[in-house]
């Protein structure tokens, strides 16, 4: 049996969307985790700027966005109606504006910038988010769905640059929401460690929420 493969990074927040579709969606697929020093020359090959996510379907179509293997894995198989909570334009803001300012909060050094400007400005889009799921206790309704799952890792992110100043935040809900993704069963499932893949070695099936060596 041909398995999809999924070539990931445990850590990148892009990586855990898609790991979260396909594990709500109980999609098989192959995983493999990619040292980004050292990337296998099966991606280059194929994705020679060697992001990650990348999907290689069982029929060989490569699916190189996150957003777009979540939706693929969806379509397939949505038990939770995660495709009926997707706003595009919340995600674009996400992943547009909101990564803007968190990479260079976290990161100050490589892109020259002021890191407490770029926290005060991400904490703007927070407060958005305050009081989208203070309306119904989730992003777009009163179950988590899509949006919830593709914006939940780089709050996460944010967070973790410094929880202490983030902990103090007046976002009560938005610190609820965070708190339960991080200690729901699929969060935990999806971030279990795995060594770095390389040609030859043996295969990571991840299935229904389980993982074996193969």
């Amino acid at each position: 049996m041909t398995d999809h493969i999924l070539y990931s990074f445990r850590r990148c927040p892009f990586a855990m969307r898609a790991r979260l579709a396909l594990a709500v969606s109980g999609m098989r697929y192959e995983l493999r985790e990619v040292r980004l020093s050292t990337k296998p020359p099966e991606l280059l090959v194929m994705l020679p700027k060697g992001t990650v996510p990348v999907l290689v379907t069982a029929e060989g179509a490569v699916i190189e966005e996150s957003l777009a293997i979540m939706r693929w894995a969806l379509r397939i198989r949505d038990p939770q109606d995660w495709l009926a909570r997707d706003d595009p334009a919340l995600i674009a803001t996400n992943d547009g504006v909101f990564k803007q300012h968190l990479d260079r909060y976290k990161y100050p050094d490589r892109h020259g910038s002021d890191a407490a400007r770029h926290r005060d400005l991400g904490f703007r889009f927070l407060q958005d988010l305050e009081r989208r799921i203070g309306f119904a206790g989730h992003l777009c309704g009163t179950e988590a769905g899509l949006t919830d799952a593709a914006l939940m890792p780089f709050v996460r992110q944010f967070a973790g640059v410094d929880w202490t100043w983030f902990d103090n935040l007046p976002l009560p809900r938005l610190k609820s929401w965070l708190a339960n993704h991080l200690a729901s069963e699929i969060f935990d499932r999806i971030m279990y460690r795995v060594s770095p893949w390389f040609s030859g070695a043996k295969a990571t099936i991840v299935e229904r929420m389980t993982v074996a060596d193969s």
